[in-house]
């Protein structure tokens, strides 16, 4: 089995401004108890370990609140535009369901609700990303985020739709729950460990890919029973999602997957726009002056 790649080192201090990436607010709707010590306020926040996994390969983090109706930020004031044109990628962490009413499905079980406030909101910014042709890493919900965005579906349970896969989460074990990955031949995952490697990853999910959505390529797949792992966006820009927590497997050592690659040129295809953008910024201004 070919040795997975190194990850790419932090570019140097004098390679100019660190990359800003943003990172899409996970939403916590204090309900019974919980809302005693935030007496109902909405919670907006991101994970430490998302945050300092991207910062470790020399970039900055920034979280992407919601913006709204009926909140303080008016849409005239400050729009997902103005967060896209200040950020050079974005990055959709894990999180809550994604609701079966945002692919046309109702939830067959209240537990499997979801969160369709969070849905509108990151679809709505996963297309702002998409439109200026910024690259988009999706995480867990992240990938079944894309997936439904590009009008995709999701199986609303695994275990009831899909009896006989293996066991996708386990709260008990949480993210040292693992399995096999295989890589499909051909994708860019087999060009940064070779299609033939088997690594290992965790599995911290209990919903997955049904229909696949419009122009995704699926990267990787669980080889026990099929389940959809990794998909790329066969498009005008970077758009990719992985269904298990890459930010977590530092802490594993070498028994799982080095996601450190997939970062890795996530960022690169950050860089290769910004640049982009910067050498076209001159142009506008001398044609407009």
């Amino acid at each position: 089995m070919p040795a997975p790649l190194a990850a790419p080192p932090p570019p140097a201090r004098g390679a100019g401004p660190p990359l800003r990436i943003g990172v899409s607010a996970r939403i916590l709707h204090p309900e019974g108890a919980a809302a005693l010590g935030f007496r109902g306020k909405t919670l907006q926040y991101l994970e430490a370990s998302v945050a300092h996994w991207i910062m470790s390969h020399g970039a900055l983090v920034f979280m992407v609140p919601t913006i709204a109706a009926g909140s303080a930020v008016q849409r005239p004031a400050v729009s997902m535009r103005d967060y896209v044109d200040a950020l050079d990628g974005l990055v959709l962490q894990g999180g809550a369901d994604v609701s079966p009413t945002t692919y046309g499905e109702l939830p067959r079980d209240p537990a499997w609700r979801g969160d369709r406030v969070r849905d509108m909101y990151e679809i709505e910014l996963l297309w702002a990303f998409v439109f200026q042709q910024k690259p988009v890493l999706g995480i867990c919900r992240g990938l079944q985020l894309v997936n439904v965005a590009f009008n995709g579906t999701l199986y609303q349970d695994i275990p009831t739709d899909l009896p006989e896969a293996i066991a996708h989460v386990d709260l008990d074990r949480y993210d040292e729950l693992h399995h096999e990955l295989a890589i499909e031949p051909g994708g860019a995952l087999a060009q940064l460990y070779g299609a033939e490697a088997r690594p290992w990853v965790n599995s911290i999910h209990h919903q997955c890919i049904n229909r696949l959505g419009n122009g995704l390529m699926v990267e990787a797949r669980s080889p026990a029973d099929g389940v959809i792992e990794a998909v790329r966006w066969n498009g005008s820009s970077f758009v990719m999602g992985v269904q298990w927590h890459p930010e977590f497997h530092a802490a594993a050592g070498e028994r799982l997957l080095d996601s450190g690659p997939i970062l890795g040129e996530f960022l690169d295809h950050c860089r290769t726009r910004k640049r982009q953008l910067a050498a076209v910024r001159p142009a506008t201004l001398r044609a407009a002056g």
